[in-house]
Protein backbone atom coordinates (compact mmCIF):
# COMPACT_ATOMS: atom_id res chain seq x y z
CA UNK A 1 0.00 0.00 0.00
CA UNK A 2 1.59 3.30 -0.99
CA UNK A 3 2.05 5.82 1.84
CA UNK A 4 -0.33 8.31 0.19
CA UNK A 5 -3.13 5.73 -0.06
CA UNK A 6 -2.66 4.62 3.53
CA UNK A 7 -2.68 8.23 4.76
CA UNK A 8 -5.84 8.97 2.78
CA UNK A 9 -7.64 5.96 4.30
CA UNK A 10 -6.65 6.55 7.93
CA UNK A 11 -6.91 10.34 7.80
CA UNK A 12 -4.43 13.13 8.32
CA UNK A 13 -4.85 13.19 12.10
CA UNK A 14 -3.27 9.71 12.33
CA UNK A 15 0.49 9.16 12.13
CA UNK A 16 0.97 6.58 9.38
CA UNK A 17 4.39 5.59 10.71
CA UNK A 18 3.04 5.10 14.24
CA UNK A 19 0.10 3.07 12.92
CA UNK A 20 2.45 0.82 10.93
CA UNK A 21 4.69 0.38 14.00
CA UNK A 22 1.63 -0.56 16.07
CA UNK A 23 0.47 -3.05 13.42
CA UNK A 24 3.96 -4.57 13.26
CA UNK A 25 4.02 -4.91 17.05
CA UNK A 26 0.57 -6.57 17.03
CA UNK A 27 1.80 -9.05 14.42
CA UNK A 28 4.96 -9.94 16.38
CA UNK A 29 5.11 -13.71 16.84
CA UNK A 30 2.46 -14.35 14.19
CA UNK A 31 2.76 -15.79 10.71
CA UNK A 32 2.33 -12.38 9.07
CA UNK A 33 4.31 -9.17 9.03
CA UNK A 34 4.25 -5.68 7.57
CA UNK A 35 7.19 -5.18 5.19
CA UNK A 36 8.39 -1.86 3.77
CA UNK A 37 8.62 -2.10 -0.01
CA UNK A 38 8.57 0.39 -2.87
CA UNK A 39 7.93 3.39 -0.61
CA UNK A 40 4.92 1.77 1.05
CA UNK A 41 4.01 -1.36 2.96
CA UNK A 42 2.96 -4.88 2.15
CA UNK A 43 1.20 -7.42 4.39
CA UNK A 44 3.04 -10.68 3.85
CA UNK A 45 3.67 -14.11 5.29
CA UNK A 46 6.89 -14.42 7.25
CA UNK A 47 9.49 -16.40 5.33
CA UNK A 48 9.62 -19.11 8.01
CA UNK A 49 5.98 -20.03 7.29
CA UNK A 50 6.25 -20.11 3.49
CA UNK A 51 6.95 -23.87 3.13
CA UNK A 52 3.89 -24.81 5.22
CA UNK A 53 1.64 -22.42 3.29
CA UNK A 54 2.92 -23.65 -0.08
CA UNK A 55 2.32 -27.25 1.00
CA UNK A 56 -1.20 -26.49 2.25
CA UNK A 57 -2.06 -24.56 -0.92
CA UNK A 58 -0.42 -27.24 -3.08
CA UNK A 59 1.74 -24.71 -4.95
CA UNK A 60 5.45 -24.78 -5.56
CA UNK A 61 7.97 -22.04 -4.98
CA UNK A 62 6.92 -18.76 -6.55
CA UNK A 63 10.37 -17.78 -7.72
CA UNK A 64 11.10 -15.20 -10.39
CA UNK A 65 12.93 -17.77 -12.52
CA UNK A 66 15.45 -15.26 -13.85
CA UNK A 67 18.21 -16.30 -16.20
CA UNK A 68 21.74 -14.93 -15.87
CA UNK A 69 20.94 -12.55 -18.71
CA UNK A 70 17.76 -11.36 -16.97
CA UNK A 71 19.80 -10.60 -13.86
CA UNK A 72 22.43 -8.79 -15.94
CA UNK A 73 19.71 -6.66 -17.56
CA UNK A 74 18.20 -5.79 -14.19
CA UNK A 75 21.62 -5.00 -12.72
CA UNK A 76 22.52 -2.75 -15.65
CA UNK A 77 19.25 -0.83 -15.40
CA UNK A 78 19.26 -0.73 -11.61
CA UNK A 79 22.74 0.72 -11.30
CA UNK A 80 22.71 2.92 -14.42
CA UNK A 81 19.13 4.18 -14.44
CA UNK A 82 17.86 6.10 -16.12
CA UNK A 83 19.47 4.40 -19.10
CA UNK A 84 18.66 4.40 -22.82
CA UNK A 85 18.05 1.32 -24.92
CA UNK A 86 21.25 2.09 -26.85
CA UNK A 87 23.28 2.30 -23.62
CA UNK A 88 21.82 -1.03 -22.48
CA UNK A 89 22.75 -2.55 -25.80
CA UNK A 90 26.31 -1.22 -25.30
CA UNK A 91 26.48 -2.64 -21.76
CA UNK A 92 24.95 -6.03 -22.56
CA UNK A 93 25.87 -6.53 -26.19
CA UNK A 94 22.28 -7.22 -27.30
CA UNK A 95 18.74 -5.85 -27.32
CA UNK A 96 16.59 -6.30 -24.23
CA UNK A 97 12.94 -6.38 -23.19
CA UNK A 98 11.86 -7.59 -19.73
CA UNK A 99 8.83 -7.31 -17.40
CA UNK A 100 10.53 -5.79 -14.33
CA UNK A 101 11.62 -2.68 -16.21
CA UNK A 102 9.69 0.11 -17.81
CA UNK A 103 10.26 3.15 -19.95
CA UNK A 104 10.91 6.37 -18.11
CA UNK A 105 10.91 9.89 -19.50
CA UNK A 106 12.64 10.71 -22.75
CA UNK A 107 16.35 11.42 -22.62
CA UNK A 108 17.31 15.09 -23.08
CA UNK A 109 19.88 14.15 -25.72
CA UNK A 110 19.38 14.46 -29.48
CA UNK A 111 16.58 12.26 -30.76
CA UNK A 112 15.04 12.11 -27.26
CA UNK A 113 15.13 8.31 -26.89
CA UNK A 114 13.18 6.68 -24.09
CA UNK A 115 15.18 5.66 -21.07
CA UNK A 116 14.64 2.52 -19.00
CA UNK A 117 14.13 2.32 -15.26
CA UNK A 118 13.18 -0.43 -12.86
CA UNK A 119 9.51 -0.58 -11.89
CA UNK A 120 7.71 -0.71 -8.56
CA UNK A 121 7.20 -4.42 -9.28
CA UNK A 122 11.01 -4.76 -9.32
CA UNK A 123 11.17 -3.31 -5.80
CA UNK A 124 8.41 -5.64 -4.59
CA UNK A 125 9.92 -8.70 -6.29
CA UNK A 126 13.26 -8.12 -4.60
CA UNK A 127 11.85 -6.93 -1.26
CA UNK A 128 13.30 -3.44 -1.51
CA UNK A 129 11.75 -0.31 -0.05
CA UNK A 130 13.62 1.86 -2.55
CA UNK A 131 16.68 1.82 -4.77
CA UNK A 132 18.59 3.34 -1.83
CA UNK A 133 18.56 -0.16 -0.30
CA UNK A 134 21.01 -1.29 -2.99
CA UNK A 135 24.78 -1.18 -2.54
CA UNK A 136 26.54 1.89 -3.91
CA UNK A 137 29.20 1.82 -6.62
CA UNK A 138 32.05 1.74 -4.09
CA UNK A 139 30.56 -1.30 -2.31
CA UNK A 140 30.21 -3.07 -5.66
CA UNK A 141 33.82 -2.31 -6.53
CA UNK A 142 34.95 -3.57 -3.11
CA UNK A 143 33.02 -6.80 -3.73
CA UNK A 144 34.64 -7.14 -7.16
CA UNK A 145 31.39 -6.99 -9.14
CA UNK A 146 31.39 -3.37 -10.38
CA UNK A 147 33.05 -4.35 -13.65
CA UNK A 148 30.12 -6.68 -14.39
CA UNK A 149 27.58 -3.82 -14.35
CA UNK A 150 29.78 -1.08 -15.85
Amino acid sequence: VPREDFARVVGQEVSVDQLVEDLAADLEGRAFEIAQVAGGWMFQTRAAYAPAIRAAADVGDQLLDLSEFDIAVLAAITFHQPVTRDRLKDILGQEISRDLIGTGPRSPRRGAPYIFVTTEQFLVAFGLESLHDLPDREQLEDAGVAAEVS
